[in-house]
């Protein structure tokens, strides 16, 4: 219904006196927008409008260079946009649209990460690029980037200064040829590596057995993935596992409809998602089918953490509203809306928040997360910790060593790790692990690293020591237990604010 509207209306654009004319009568013509308009005590919409429409013409007209007025219609469709103050909701132009096909589809040089970018940047505050997760294979992931990184400067250009669309330009490019980013971690952690951008192919699914467990990472949710999972989850059969674990560590989310095709497969009944909206058609319940389900009382170890988003925390909270899983790391990205590209012709669109999904349990995490069971987190560095490891990443020592010694063995690795803390004192423990990740750079990615993996190490130990694991699951409390909890302490807290002020 809305392509066939939008195609009928976007010839009449181009025959418009203005593009803000054709604007304006989408707005009034499109069922869809018009269920969003609402009068305010003193203007009408359509007055709005109509002012809008006079100050594109009288700067067409007036101002003091020529200008075109496709210029100006980009500018105002990107402005309304940006107005709402939601980092998901954009307007897509042709480049813009060329990108997001490249990353549905797979295929487009770049340099491996998902990305976001604040819309307004501030002395106190500066725009700058976030690290959503990098991609599994990709030049960033093998740089060693990760979730929660800040990118300050692209080819010595500073990304405050950037809007999304000048990052994606320096981003991306011709496959082979390299682009400098200097990196922010933590407060005062600032390294400058080089990337050279290579096709980048939408990842989906890894698996193997460490012992008994059959260890599932899912790095993307993409149409392939259901497949994929099935793939692993029927090598973990003819391998008589015991127990698994499902890594959604980084994974940026991706399709509903993946996700949910996933979480059947370990779901039989109830809710898995829902959809809710002041739009009716956009308010649904998905509901799990018994004959989809492929796993049944398996104990399950969900591993999040911060780069772990929208779809994966979708899969993340069925399982733990459901009581069918443990989940251990850190706590979620917090991304709980769901968005459509709506296209207003050819080559142009709007992505617009639609609604926002809620876990079995009626919980929005938006902006908020999932929390872990048991949180593992990494040790931080100290400002000690800092400056070494900053020292460590301009030198480019490691680098050059593994350069110079590319069969390094894991004992090799230990050797020059302690070595490495002589002149940078940082614990062996990371110093070994970014020594592995320098070696993997020209190497497939290892589905696992057991020596610096605290996070893994410690679901393993959960399968391994409780022998009633269907208990622990059973103790822990679904995201809606714990959302009125924190607010019954948020409502404490006020009250003895309160009175105190007193």
């Amino acid at each position: 219904m809305k392509q066939c509207l939008f195609s009928k209306l976007y010839p009449m654009y181009r025959r418009a006196v203005s593009a803000a004319s054709f604007f304006i009568i989408s707005i009034l013509a499109s069922q869809c927008f018009a269920q969003s308009a609402v009068e305010s005590d003193h203007v009408s919409n359509f007055q709005y409008l109509k002012t809008l429409n006079s100050v594109f013409d009288f700067v067409q007209r007036n101002y003091v260079d020529e200008i075109d007025p496709k210029t100006l219609y980009e500018g105002a469709m990107k402005g309304l946009m940006n107005s709402l103050g939601d980092p998901y909701t954009s307007y897509l132009d042709t480049d813009t649209i060329r990108d997001l096909s490249d990353t549905t589809t797979g295929n487009f040089g770049g340099v491996g990460l998902t990305i976001s970018k604040p819309i307004e940047s501030t002395p106190e505050k500066p725009a700058y690029v976030e690290v959503a997760s990098p991609i599994e294979d990709s030049p960033g992931a093998k740089a060693g980037i990760l979730a929660g990184d800040c990118i300050t400067e692209i080819n010595g250009k500073p990304t405050p200064e950037m809007t999304m669309d000048g990052v994606l330009s320096l981003l991306r490019g011709e496959i082979g040829e390299p682009v400098s980013v200097t990196i922010r971690r933590g407060k005062n952690v600032t390294f400058t590596v080089e990337l050279v951008r290579a096709l980048i192919e939408v990842p989906t699914v890894k698996f193997g057995m460490i012992g008994r467990t059959g260890y599932l990472r899912i790095i993307q949710f993409t149409p392939d993935t259901p497949a994929r999972v099935q793939e692993a989850l029927d090598f973990f059969k003819t391998e008589r596992y015991e127990n698994m674990i499902i890594d959604l560590r980084d994974n940026p989310g991706g399709l509903i409809t993946s996700v949910i095709d996933v979480a059947n497969k370990f779901i039989d009944n109830g809710p898995i998602v829902s959809t809710k909206s002041r739009i009716s058609y956009e308010n649904a319940v998905f509901n799990a089918a018994a004959d989809k389900t492929e796993v049944r009382n398996m104990p399950i170890i969900v591993l999040i953490n911060r780069g772990s988003a929208s779809a994966a925390e979708i899969l993340a909270g069925a399982l733990k509203d459901n009581h069918l899983a443990y989940l251990v790391g850190q706590r979620s990205y917090g991304k709980g809306s769901v968005q459509q590209v709506i296209p207003l012709g050819d080559d142009e669109a709007i992505k617009l928040t639609m609604a926002r999904y809620y876990t079995p349990s009626d919980t929005n995490i938006d902006k908020i997360g999932i929390p872990p069971d048991l949180e593992v987190l990494y040790p931080e560095l100290t400002e000690e910790d800092e400056r070494a490891y900053s020292a460590l990443m301009e030198a480019n020592v490691i680098a050059e060593h593994v350069e110079a010694h590319p069969e390094m063995t894991e004992a090799d690795i230990a050797r020059y790790a302690a070595e490495l803390r002589r002149d940078y004192p940082l614990s062996e423990l990371l110093l070994r692990r970014l020594v592995r990740i320098q070696l993997w750079r020209k190497q497939p990615s290892h589905l696992y690293d057991l020596d610096y993996d605290i996070q893994l190490n410690a679901a393993l130990d959960i399968l391994r020591k409780n022998a009633d694991f269907r208990a622990l699951v059973r103790s822990t409390k679904t995201l809606k237990e714990l959302q009125l909890e924190a607010e019954a302490e948020d409502g404490e807290l006020n009250a003895a604010e309160a009175a105190a002020e007193k």
